[in-house]
């Protein structure tokens, strides 16, 4: 078997939901890593479960390209056969993380493995990407090896079909929380969370509708052009004959570098305080996002001979950015990715590590 699918199905194999601790993959990583130089950054999440995330280099201390990847992933919502045992059929490989981004991440291994001695490659492989980022951030803060490294330019092995991602948006994550007083419904002793909510929500309703429509508000390099601005209502379990006492609405605001997000911001935040409702922000960096021309866009223009393009998702380039100048380009379809089934194409993968070998080759010549 082919020493990029045989990787990536063992890594497949191992769970490493957002929730859970990367440990197990973090070590089957290191296995591989023979030869290289390796710092170890740990780390305790909010709920104390143990993460990890690894930085490595091999080839002389001196710039040049950085792969990076995450380790863990979405939960398996919607499988109907067992997310970890991975298959391979009909040209694919399937199982959860298969195309995000297990399968990017072996490919990315097995190119470092594959660089001749003189070129200098260094690996950032992060924790909680799909949830807060806290594996690049805390990378971007504290490794001693990427400092040493600098390298000239990072390539996000995220699912793009090798195709160069110049920037991407990031997001403002609020949580609105409404309090009430729980009492049986039919008493008229209790009061509801849901109408402080709803009167917030209705307030921010407007935000919604200017994003989509008006043009001073979006970004049309992106596809689509608008920020998303997406809400989810949470009561907590409360059943239909009880006054709710805790009433949340969740908002992930996206947005590119040529939108300004304060206005946003502002109008959320002035609605929270109208109606009395609390508010909680968890920001990402700033958007990353490279000019067409940027040496790093063109290295990877050259290899691929397809102009480069934005994403409207985010990747751990947000944080990642603060050391060096990032791209996104990796094996498989992000449509692929989050959904029952998930799989990415065999012959992609196969070949990614030797396309990913030769651009880290041009990043090295910059």
């Amino acid at each position: 078997m082919n020493d990029v699918i045989r990787l990536a199905r063992e890594l497949v194999a191992l769970d490493s939901r957002s929730s859970l601790s990367n440990l197990a993959v973090a070590d089957r990583i290191e296995a591989e890593l023979v030869g290289f130089e390796i710092e170890r950054l740990d780390f305790i999440d909010p709920a104390g479960v143990a993460k990890r995330a690894l930085v490595a280099h091999r080839g002389p201390m001196m710039p040049g390209a950085a792969f990076s990847a995450h380790m863990d992933t979405v939960p398996a919502t919607g499988w109907t056969t067992d997310p970890w045992s991975p298959v391979v059929a009909d040209g694919r490989l399937t199982g959860l993380g298969a195309c995000d981004m297990k399968g990017p991440l072996a490919a990315s291994i097995v190119a470092a493995k594959a660089a001749p001695a003189g070129l200098p490659i260094t690996l950032l492989y992060t924790f909680d990407e799909e949830t807060t980022k806290a594996g690049a951030h805390l990378i971007a803060e504290q490794s001693a090896l990427a400092r040493r490294a600098a390298p000239k330019g990072i390539v996000v092995v995220e699912p793009s079909s090798m195709r160069c991602v110049r920037g991407h948006r990031v997001h403002v994550q609020f949580t609105a929380t409404a309090s009430g007083v729980q009492a049986h419904s039919s008493t008229g002793k209790g009061l509801n969370a849901n109408l402080a909510l709803i009167r917030f929500l209705h307030a921010i309703l407007p935000v919604h509708e200017r994003l989509r429509n008006d043009p001073s508000w979006q970004d049309t390099a992106y596809d689509p052009p608008f920020s998303d601005f997406n809400i989810t209502v949470d009561n907590h379990g409360t059943a239909a004959n009880v006054t709710v006492a805790k009433a949340t609405a969740r908002i992930k605001f996206r947005y590119s570098r040529k939108v300004d997000p304060m206005p946003i911001v502002t109008a959320v935040r002035d609605a929270a305080r109208e109606f009395g409702v609390a508010l909680e922000e968890a920001w990402e960096s700033a958007p990353p996002e490279l000019a067409v021309d940027h040496p790093l866009v063109a290295a990877a223009v050259a290899l691929t001979g397809v102009a480069p393009i934005t994403a409207p998702y985010g990747t751990d380039a947000s944080e990642l950015q603060a050391i060096a100048p990032c791209i996104v380009l990796g094996p498989g379809d992000v449509s692929e990715a989050h959904k029952p089934a998930e799989s990415i194409p065999v012959a992609e993968l196969e070949a990614a590590p030797a396309n990913l070998l030769a651009l880290a080759e041009k990043v090295a010549a910059l």
